[in-house]
């Protein structure tokens, strides 16, 4: 899963920070999924057959209803959607389990679908927030990896900035991948 363009602008002020927030994603949520997968901000680095709004629906259907092991929620910034993020075991797919080779961790991918609101220092705001508030919250994960496209140099920088650290470049069936990780310790400090 690769993740899709962030902000590389400086830090926010904290009165930012407090307008970013998180809740599940829902059914009637489905149009504006299908809405941002077909930016093209969006679909240059999320790898998805984008397709139709019922294939959308199918895939993201599954997810809402647990029948995939993905967490799904809207990334909101003063309580509107402005994108997706999404959480899950690694150890649940076989693929960046076998790439990954990390025990207790678990992987992020987002986007933020709003274009009118890239560059503007939200991304490292969003993944910290998200990475405390949702990941980290499961006491069993130890580490926190994600995965940009190489030439996805905004995203990098966006994840440097909340602390992830390079450690392995990789081919899988979706593309090439820049591994970063972010253990508990490191973030909590």
């Amino acid at each position: 899963m690769i993740s899709a363009n962030l902000d590389s602008d400086p830090e926010m002020p904290l009165d930012e920070q407090a307008r970013i927030g998180f809740r599940r994603l829902r059914t009637s949520d489905l149009p504006s999924i299908h809405r941002w997968l077909h930016e093209p901000h969006v679909a240059r680095w999320w790898y998805e057959d984008v397709g139709t709004f019922e294939e959308v629906s199918d895939q993201y259907s599954a997810y809402i209803e647990g029948e995939e092991p993905v967490e799904p929620f809207l990334i909101l910034y003063e309580d509107r959607p402005i994108g997706y993020i999404q959480s899950y075991r690694v150890s649940d797919d076989e693929e960046y389990d076998r790439l990954i080779d990390i025990e207790d961790s678990a992987g992020v991918d987002l986007f933020i679908g709003e274009e009118g609101l890239l560059h503007r220092g939200l991304g490292p705001q969003i993944i910290r927030r998200f990475i405390e508030e949702i990941v980290f919250a499961d006491e069993s994960i130890e580490v926190c990896v994600i995965d940009p496209e190489p030439e996805n140099r905004a995203a990098i920088r966006a994840y440097e900035k909340a602390g992830f650290r390079y450690f392995e470049s990789v081919d899988t069936s979706e593309g090439p991948a820049y591994l970063m990780k972010l253990t508990r310790t490191e973030f909590f400090g």
